[in-house]
C-alpha cells in the first residue's frame, strides 16, 4: 500500500477524558505528524529505534512509511520484547533482519542494551519512537536512557516521536532508592512517574543522568490535542503480556507481584488482570497457565491456581497495595513469598518490611510523601503537556 502524504486521511487514535468520559478523535502522535519530520530527515541517514506499535494514523508501520517515502534507513534498532513485539518478558534477543525492508535489526536487549559505536557509524539522526506505559520498571525507560547516552557519545541528534503515556495522570509509589538501580529501575523516579518519553527524556537531559556531562542533542515531535488528564487507550499492545487497557492499567500495581510466587496471569489470556497460587484458599475464581504467546514457561505452569479476578473492577487514579497484602496474607506462614528481586521492583527496601510487620497502608503511603513531593516539584520542570492536577 502506497501511503501518499498529501492524500491520507487521518485515522485519529480514540482517547478518553477523564474531565467529559466522552471520546474525542483530535490526538495525534508524534509519529501522525509527518509533515513536521518528513522534510528533517530528507537527504539524511537515520537509524530508528522502533517496535510494533510504531504506527502511523495507526495504520502503517512508521519504518514502512519512511521507507515508502525514501527516506534512507540504516538500522533498525528495537527494544525488549523484539521488533515484532511477540518476545517474552527478558529474553535476550539476537540481531536479526526484517522480513518486509531488508534492513538490518540490532537487538537493544541481548548481547548489549546499548548501541555500541560500530552500529551507530553512518548514521546522520536516531529516530526514537516507542509505546511507554508510565511504570518505572518498563525497560524502554531504559533503552531510551542508553540510546540518549550512546548518540550523545557519537554526537548523532535524537528525533523523538512523542506518544501519550496512558498511566500518565497520575504520579505515585516509592522514588527509587539509588542502591537499588538497575536496568528495570535507572532514575530516581516513583513507579508511576507520570510523564510521556519525550517530557522524560527532557528530564534526563536536564537532570544530567547521561553521566560524564554529557548531553543528548534532542529533538521533540510533540503530541497535538494531548494533556495528562487525556486517559489514552493503545491501540496496539505495547508488549505480550499487555493485551487491553485494564492490564496496562493494572499493571503498575500487580509487577509487585511478579517478584513473589504468586501468579498475575501470564500463561492465560487474561495477563495483569488476575493473580492467584495454588496454595491459596479455594474459591470460586481459579485458572490455570499454560505456555502461550508473550510465556513459554509461565508461572505455575499447568498448576490450578486459586484467587482474584481485576477484571472488571474500575481503576483509582493510584498505586494499589491491596492486592500484594491480600496475597501475602492468603499464604501459610511458612511460605517464602518474596523473591530476592523484590527490591529492584519496589525500588526501596522499606516495601518488604512494611508489608511483612503489617504496616497499614495509610502508613506505608506515608511514607512515599516526601519523595513524591520531591519528585513532583522536579517532573514539573519538564512537562511538555498541562498537567492532571
Amino acid at each position: 500500500m502506497t501511503f501518499n502524504l498529501k492524500n491520507t486521511v487521518l485515522l485519529f487514535v480514540f482517547v478518553f477524558s477523564f474531565s467529559s468520559g466522552f471520546c474525542q478523535n483530535e490526538i495525534l502522535t508524534g509519529a501522525d505528524q509527518y509533515d513536521e519530520y518528513i522534510p528533517f530527515l530528507k537527504n539524511k541517514t537515520i537509524g530508528i529505534v522502533a517496535h510494533k506499535a510504531s504506527r502511523v494514523n495507526n495504520e502503517i508501520h512508521l519504518v514502512d512509511f519512511l521507507v515508502e517515502n525514501k527516506i534512507k534507513i540504516k538500522t533498525i534498532f528495537a527494544p525488549e520484547h523484539g521488533y515484532d513485539g511477540r518476545a517474552d518478558n527478558g529474553d535476550l534477543l539476537s540481531d536479526s533482519k526484517d522480513q518486509s525492508t531488508g534492513l538490518n535489526i540490532i537487538s537493544l536487549h541481548g548481547k548489549t542494551k546499548k548501541p555500541l559505536p560500530e552500529h551507530l557509524q553512518g548514521i546522520d539522526l536516531m529516530v526514537f519512537d516507542l509505546q511507554d506505559v508510565g511504570a518505572r520498571f518498563y525497560t524502554f525507560l531504559s533503552t531510551l536512557h542508553y540510546v540518549m547516552q550512546a548518540c550523545a557519545e557519537a554526537n548523532i541528534p535524537v528525533l523523538l516521536l512523542d506518544r501519550p503515556n496512558p498511566n500518565g495522570h497520575y504520579v505515585d509509589g516509592p522514588v527509587l532508592d539509588m542502591k537499588f538501580k538497575t536496568y528495570v529501575g535507572m532514575h530516581p523516579v516513583p513507579i508511576v512517574h507520570g510523564m510521556t518519553l519525550g517530557e522524560y527524556a527532557s528530564m534526563i537531559n536536564g537532570e544530567n543522568w547521561l553521566g560524564k556531562n554529557l548531553k543528548c542533542n534532542l529533538r521533540i515531535v510533540k503530541i497535538k490535542n494531548y494533556t495528562h488528564k487525556t486517559k489514552y487507550i493503545l491501540p496496539v499492545r505495547p508488549s505480550p503480556n499487555l493485551p487491553n487497557n485494564q492490564a496496562i492499567s493494572l499493571y503498575p500495581s500487580l509487577c509487585l507481584l511478579e517478584p513473589t510466587t504468586i501468579s498475575i496471569g501470564r500463561g492465560t489470556e487474561k495477563q495483569f488482570q488476575i493473580y492467584g497460587h495454588p496454595n491459596f484458599p479455594k474459591s470460586k475464581f481459579k485458572f490455570k497457565p499454560a505456555p502461550n504467546f508473550g510465556s513459554k514457561s509461565p508461572k505455575w505452569n499447568d498448576n490450578i491456581c486459586f484467587g482474584v479476578s481485576l477484571e472488571k473492577i474500575e481503576i483509582s487514579d493510584q498505586l494499589n497495595l491491596a492486592w500484594l497484602i491480600d496475597a501475602y496474607n492468603k499464604l501459610p506462614k511458612n511460605y517464602i513469598f518474596f523473591k530476592d528481586s523484590f527490591e529492584r521492583i519496589a525500588g526501596t527496601d522499606n516495601l518488604r518490611k512494611q508489608i511483612i510487620n503489617k504496616v497499614s497502608i495509610n502508613q506505608i503511603r506515608k511514607s512515599w510523601e516526601p519523595g513524591l513531593e520531591n519528585y513532583k516539584k522536579l517532573r514539573k520542570k519538564y512537562l511538555i503537556y498541562p498537567d492532571y492536577d
